[in-house]
C-alpha cells in the first residue's frame, strides 16, 4: 500500500515542528490524527522513521532518506497547483518570507500593505530570525539577507545597499560632549550587540590602520532595543541606515563623526534555494521590493 500526500505532509511537518503537538497546530488537526498518520506511514513503509523519546523526536537513517523524498514530492505538487493558478494570472497561496527582525520591522512591514492590496489572493507568512536559516528545511520561499552571501546553493537578487551610521541622541551629546575623533570614543558609552559580534565592527579606521572593534558598555541582542536605548540617551550606537530613518527625521538621533565614517554599505539581497522553482508569488514579491525599497529604504 502506497503512502498518501497527507501522511507525507504530516511526517514533514512533525520534523519541521519538532513535535507531534506542534505539527497538529500547524496542520489544524488533532494530535491523535497526526500520530495515526505517522503510524500508518511507518506500517506501509515497514520502517521506523522517527524515534520517540520523552523529550524529543529523532530521525532514523530511513527517516532522513524518506524526508528528502517527501520534501521534493510535496514541493512538486505545490508547484503544479501554482502553475494552474498562474495560467489564469491569479496568484494565490501561501508565501513564506524570512528576514532579520530589524529588516522585517523597519522595511518589510511598512510596505507589505500595498503588496497585499495588489495581490489579495496571496497569504503571507512573515518569519524572523537573527541568524541565517536553512531555507529548504524551514520551507522558506524567499529570504532577505543582509551582508556578504557565502551559500552557493542560493540564487540572489540585489535589492540595494544600506550604509552604516554612528548615532546618538542630542540629549546624550549635550551631557557627554560631541566626540571629535576616534580616540574620544573611549570616553563615551558605546552600545553594541550581545550575540552578533561581527556587528560590533564599526566603520572607523584607527590610527594603526585597523578597523575599530568595540567592546560594548551596554549590549543588546536586537537592533530595535539599541535604537530605543540610543533615543533614551544611553550612548552612541552603530546601526544600518534603514533602521533609523524615522528617529533621524524627527531629530531624535543625530550623526556622530560623519566625516570620519568609512564608506561601508551592506548588500541587501532577496534569496531563494537554487534548486527550487521560483513561484509566481515569490517573483511578484521580489519585483515589488525592487520597486519600493531603493531610494526609500536602501541605496542603489
Amino acid at each position: 500500500m502506497k503512502s498518501t500526500l497527507e501522511e507525507q505532509q504530516a511526517f514533514v511537518t512533525v520534523v519541521d515542528s519538532g513535535s507531534i503537538t506542534g505539527a497538529a497546530e500547524r496542520l489544524g488537526i488533532t494530535v491523535s490524527g497526526v500520530s495515526r498518520a505517522l503510524n500508518r506511514l511507518e506500517q506501509k513503509l515497514g520502517a521506523t522513521l522517527l524515534r520517540r523519546t520523552t523529550r524529543r523526536l529523532e530521525l532514523t537513517e530511513e527517516g532522513e532518506t524518506f524526508l528528502n523524498h517527501c520534501r521534493r514530492i510535496l514541493a512538486a505538487v505545490e508547484e503544479a497547483e501554482e502553475a494552474m493558478l498562474d495560467r489564469h494570472n491569479q496568484p494565490q497561496g501561501r508565501l513564506r518570507i524570512n528576514a532579520a527582525p530589524s529588516f522585517m520591522q523597519f522595511v518589510i512591514v511598512p510596505v507589505i500593505g500595498e503588496f497585499r492590496a495588489r495581490y489579495p489572493g496571496i497569504t503571507l507568512e512573515l518569519n524572523t530570525h537573527d541568524r541565517f536559516v536553512d531555507l529548504l528545511e524551514q520551507r522558506v520561499d524567499l529570504a532577505i539577507r543582509i551582508g556578504k552571501l557565502e551559500d552557493s546553493s542560493l540564487h540572489a537578487r540585489l535589492l540595494g545597499h544600506s550604509p552604516l551610521r554612528l548615532l546618538a541622541s542630542p540629549d546624550y551629546l549635550e551631557r557627554r560632549g560631541v566626540p571629535q575623533d576616534i580616540d574620544e570614543l573611549a570616553h563615551h558609552s558605546l552600545m553594541g550587540f550581545s550575540q552578533l559580534e561581527h556587528l560590533n565592527h564599526w566603520p572607523l579606521i584607527r590610527a594603526d590602520g585597523k578597523p575599530l572593534h568595540i567592546t560594548p558598555t551596554l549590549a543588546a541582542s536586537s537592533g530595535s532595543t539599541l535604537i530605543e536605548l540610543a533615543v533614551a540617551g544611553e550612548g552612541i550606537v552603530c546601526l544600518a541606515d534603514f533602521m533609523t530613518i524615522a528617529p533621524r527625521q524627527k531629530g531624535m538621533l543625530v550623526d556622530v563623526l560623519p566625516t570620519l565614517i568609512e564608506r561601508h554599505t551592506q548588500a541587501v539581497n532577496a534569496v531563494y534555494y537554487r534548486q527550487a522553482t521560483l513561484s509566481l508569488r515569490a517573483r511578484l514579491l521580489m519585483d515589488f521590493l525592487a520597486e519600493q525599497l531603493p531610494g526609500r529604504y536602501l541605496q542603489g
